[in-house]
């Protein structure tokens, strides 16, 4: 019967959501009081209204993963993490800049996996002082040795215009770039997917 739809160009609902790449929003912060998940809420919404692919919050919090080396590494973490990023087409990382670069806890959920981050693309939306721009670079570092293919755009938001008394308050010009952000993670990770 799919083969007959096909050839007719009738497809159902299901099939269509079916066939839709599945792009992480991953947040990159697990401390307290943190505000990555309100960015992560707000890329979802800008991203979901765009209909191109399943979106979700993945929240490396929610995985409660050791620090690498430091257990036999057979936590129920740490599949889950990697089970997670194999259903995984593409990624959009949630940042915000430490010192100088990515926060510990991202570093070591980046490091947890190895082949689930292989040959997919990402996008990242980074926030600081800076825009979180320097953070943003390390991780670009970081995806090139994963070999995840790192998209040009990058929404940066400033913890001076865009956040008021720890509240999130994006300015309208960044909707633009986070759908131009999607636009090329979402084409970057349809062709890597044919690589895997």
């Amino acid at each position: 019967m799919g083969f007959l739809k096909k050839i007719f160009g009738q497809t159902s609902e299901e099939e269509v959501t079916m066939t839709k790449l599945n792009i992480g929003i991953i947040l990159g912060s697990t401390r307290e009081g943190r505000v990555s998940p309100q960015v992560g809420a707000w890329v979802k919404e800008i991203a979901d209204k765009r209909g191109d692919a399943n979106y979700e919050i993945v929240d490396i919090s929610d995985y409660q993963l050791p620090f690498l080396g430091t257990t036999d590494g057979s936590e129920p973490g740490i599949a889950a993490w990697n089970q997670k990023l194999n259903e995984l087409d593409g990624f959009v990382f949630i940042v915000q800049e430490y010192n100088h670069s990515i926060t510990g806890a991202l570093k070591n959920a980046l490091d947890f996996a190895r082949e689930a981050w292989n040959n997919k693309a990402a996008g990242i939306v980074s926030y600081g002082s800076t825009g979180g721009a320097r953070a943003a670079e390390h991780l670009r570092g970081i995806m090139g040795e994963l070999l995840i293919a790192d998209v040009r755009v990058h929404p940066t938001l400033s913890l001076f215009t865009d956040f008021e008394n720890g509240a999130f308050k994006p300015q309208a010009l960044h909707l633009d770039n986070v759908n131009a952000m999607l636009d090329q993670v979402n084409a970057w990770s349809g062709a890597l997917k044919t690589l895997r």
